[in-house]
This record gives structure tokens, sequence and C-alpha cells, in this order.
């Protein structure tokens, strides 16, 4: 049930990924939660850092804010996540969908670690379908949607649904669906229930590529994707759905940062752990993809 009074929510673009993180407020309170927040990472350099991370910080201190949690969609395989960051600075608790197990585990081979504990541990709460929660009074449900990886979910807030990389804006039409554990066939159903919801419900994308050189957008509503996604528009059956989606995805390259940002991001957004001379590596597994 959508609650009377909205959701606030701020979104911050970060222009090197495409990625978009959020902030999402209690309107009632000062009571706020991080949605897929992002550390800086260069690969030219192998260069780690926190500047928006830092940023958002800072607007969270001006803001007043006091954040609930700090949660994750999906390991990400285009920018580093910086939950664990954010939990060293404020404290806040960690929490991302209970697949996130199955993606370790599929990532721990591939990175032939066989030590690393795949338990989902480096969070503090793993939410399952049809789990609640609280944002200060604001009530969220989670609905697994799986796809474009295997443990991603959708976090819906009141009139608010953060779909990740399940459907993008209208013009860019839906997420890829080929990395390890991805299924097309899934990411069609898991859009199915999204586009359930009320058609007033509002929808906040995971990325936004500026098609045409447009400004970055990352708001759309159940009524407009329906209406105008490039993808939906002509309601597919499933079949031409994946058809269409294995199709496209096997035009397209992989992420340039997804081996650096898997490792990371199945530790809960964590380097590895340093080795004796105090510097982390990062392993790029040869072929493996």
């Amino acid at each position: 049930m959508l609650q009377n009074t909205p959701p606030q929510v701020t979104g911050f673009y970060h222009p090197p990924t495409g990625s978009i993180v959020y902030v999402v407020r209690d309107p009632a309170s000062t009571h706020a939660a991080v949605i897929d927040p992002v550390l800086d990472y260069d690969e030219k350099s192998g260069r780690v850092s926190t500047e928006t991370a830092d940023a958002l910080l800072d607007r969270i201190k001006s803001e007043d804010l006091t954040i609930d949690w700090i949660l994750d969609t999906h390991a990400h395989a285009d920018h580093f996540s910086a939950a664990a960051y954010l939990k060293d600075k404020i404290g806040a608790p960690t929490a991302i969908g209970q697949k996130i197990i199955d993606v370790q585990r599929l990532w721990r081979d591939i990175y032939n670690e066989p030590d690393f504990p795949a338990d989902g541990s480096q969070w503090d709460r793993l939410f399952a379908d049809g789990d609640t929660f609280k944002i200060g009074g604001l009530d969220v449900r989670v609905i697994y949607s799986p796809g474009h990886t295997p443990a991603s979910i959708t976090y819906v807030v009141g009139d608010c649904a953060f779909i990740h990389d399940t459907l993008f804006q209208p013009d860019s039409g839906s997420a890829r669906a080929d990395f390890p554990g991805g299924s097309a066939a899934q990411l069609y159903d898991s859009i199915q229930r999204i586009l359930a919801l009320p058609d007033d419900t509002r929808l906040f994308t995971g990325h936004d590529y500026m098609p045409g050189g447009r400004p970055a957008q990352w708001e759309s509503t159940v009524a407009e994707q329906k209406r105008n996604n490039s993808h939906f528009k002509d309601a597919p059956s499933r079949e031409t759905f994946v058809a269409t989606r294995e199709a496209r995805d096997r035009t397209l390259p992989m992420p340039r940062l997804i081996l650096h940002a898997l490792q990371v991001n199945i530790r809960g957004g964590r380097l590895p752990q340093a080795d004796n001379n105090g510097r982390s590596y990062l392993r790029i597994p040869i072929n493996a993809l």
C-alpha cells in the first residue's frame, strides 16, 4: 500500500560510470537511506578515491540527516560500491539481496579464491523477496528482481521503486542480461513485476547513458514505461523479449570495470586484503568471460 506522504528522493549522477546514487528521505523526519553509493576508481592508475562518497557525506551532514540504511541493489559491474566506506564513516547498517551468496560463489570461482567467505557476512542484512523494513517512518518492501544479476532486488518505498538495472529510461529500453549468472528470461519476469505496480509509481533507475546527448535522466513512472519504453511499449511476449535482448547483448562489449569491480563488490565494497607490503591488489582472470 502506498503511503500518503511520498518520500523525498535526491539523485546524484556519477558521470564516469553513468550511475545514480540516491538519498531517500522520510519527509516527516530527518531519517534517510542511501542507495547504490559509488567509490571512485581510475583503472589506468589503479587509484581508489572517495571524492564522490565524501561529497555525499557533506550533503548528508548539511541536511542533518540520520542515515538508517546503506543499500545496494546488486553487486555492480561498472563501479565500486562505497557501502563499506560509508558504514565506516557514519555507522549505518549495510544491506543487499540474499542471493548475493550465489553471486559470491560464482565470482569466487572466476577469481580462483577458494578461501573467500561466500556467505553474505560482508553485509549487516540480506533481504529476501517480500521482506520489509523502515526508513524513519517509511515502510520499505523488497522485490526480488533477478535477470541482470542473480541477486538483484528492487526497493519499493511509498510511491517510489528503485529498480536498478532492469528498465532504464524509456528511450534506453532495458538492462543487459549476459553477465555471469544473468538471464534475459528472468529479467523479463522481473520487469513484469515492476510494471504491475500502480501506474503513478515513480521509478528510479540505476544508470543513464544520455542517448543522443540529452541531459542525464533517472526518473520515470510505470505509466510512462508502459507507454514509451523502447523494449516494452509493444508488450512483447517473453519469447520475443528474450530473443531481442540476447541478440542485443551479443553486440555489447563487457563493461570496462567488470573484472575490477566484482571482486570489490562481492566484499561489500571493501578492497581485497592487503599483502605483507600493506598494498591491496586486484586479480584479473584471463579469458574468464
